[in-house]
């Protein structure tokens, strides 16, 4: 059984955990937190680890990792509807989606994490959000200890964010997908997925040549996960694109129109307020960088320590606030740390 929250985060940071349980099933899930929560122990829900920063000094308190698994599904005409458990791993289930032609979640693969946090964060790559797809989600709801049936219009989603995000009340047990039953992915969305296929962008292509060419995009980013390469000892891009005025747009900043809103690109900032890949900072017993291959992601180069990690995160912060007047926010959930 794990001892430390390091064990059980993609940055391989974090301090001990008084207490782990394993919940292999949604009704033990329900069951652990419920008990845990009527004595009043602290309970930190943990699946996938891909976007925890967690404190050095760890967790005092339950851990519970989420490891229920499956998946069922109803087909009916040209579509078909899939509940999965939380504790599925996500790329797992999309490669499952693209085997058997069921289609909606090709440009999702190789996001690291469980399938339960995907609708937390609303995740989302190369023009698709899991909000596109998501019919329905079955949560446990923490201040009434109540299992409920949650439709999309009560999430909340937004561009990375949902009515789950910012709270610890709601634990999300199975979530429903709405896919077509199409060998061909949907009309894609982002320029890059739809040149390397040779198509243009509102066209459709084979989910299975999507699921390549996307996950050859992540590698090259740094954003598949491999224990050999400490720039994927991250949680992916620690900070969010923002969304600003268009009086606030820099000159050459990448921008894009999302729900009438303006939003940018975190990295371009980063990058032009003079922090390139491979920034880093060397303190004490750890190191921590940008990676080499991409400034959202900051990484643990294999010694380093949470603290360490925010230190450089503030430095970032704080200079492209200074050059641009845009203060960045961080994507990932912190526990017991702030920046």
């Amino acid at each position: 059984m794990p001892q430390t929250l390091a064990e059980l985060t993609t940055l391989r940071l974090g301090g001990p955990a008084a207490r782990v349980i394993e919940a292999t099933s949604t009704d033990v899930l329900v069951d652990v937190v419920r008990s845990a929560d009527a004595s009043g122990e602290p309970v930190l829900v943990v699946g996938g680890g891909s976007n925890l920063v967690v404190s050095d000094d760890g967790w005092d308190g339950l851990v519970v990792l989420v490891r229920s698994d499956g998946y069922e599904a109803v087909e009916v005409d040209d579509s078909v509807h899939v509940t999965v458990a939380a504790g599925h791993p996500w790329d797992a289930f999309v490669a499952t989606t693209v085997e058997r032609e069921w289609s909606g979640l090709a440009a999702m693969s190789g996001i690291p994490g469980l399938t339960g946090a995907t609708p937390i964060q609303n995740v989302g790559a190369y023009g698709s959000e899991v909000s596109d797809v998501v019919v329905g989600l079955r949560v446990l709801d923490r201040g009434s200890g109540a299992v409920e049936d949650w439709s999309p219009d009560r999430c909340g989603f937004g561009f990375r964010t949902s009515a789950f995000k910012h709270t610890d009340r709601y634990v999300v047990l199975t979530v429903t997908f709405g896919l077509r039953r199409s060998p061909d992915a949907p009309p894609l969305r982002y320029l890059e997925v739809a040149r390397r296929l040779g198509v243009e962008p509102g066209e459709s292509a084979p989910s299975a040549d999507v699921r390549k060419v996307v996950l050859e995009l992540r590698r090259s980013k740094g954003m598949v996960l491999d224990a050999a390469d400490h720039d994927t000892w991250s949680v992916g891009s620690f900070f969010v694109n923002p969304f600003v005025a268009p009086e606030q747009v820099p000159d050459g900043c990448p921008n894009f129109l999302v729900d009438g809103r303006i939003k940018l690109s975190a990295a371009w900032l980063i990058e032009n307020a003079g922090f390139g890949k491979g920034f880093g900072l060397d303190r004490g017993r750890g190191s921590v960088a940008l990676s080499t291959k991409h400034t959202l992601a900051l990484t643990n180069r294999g010694t380093a320590t949470t603290a360490e990690l925010l230190d450089l995160a503030r430095v970032i912060r704080d200079g492209v606030e200074s050059r641009f007047g845009i203060r960045l926010r961080p994507e990932a959930h912190l526990v017991g740390v702030e920046l």
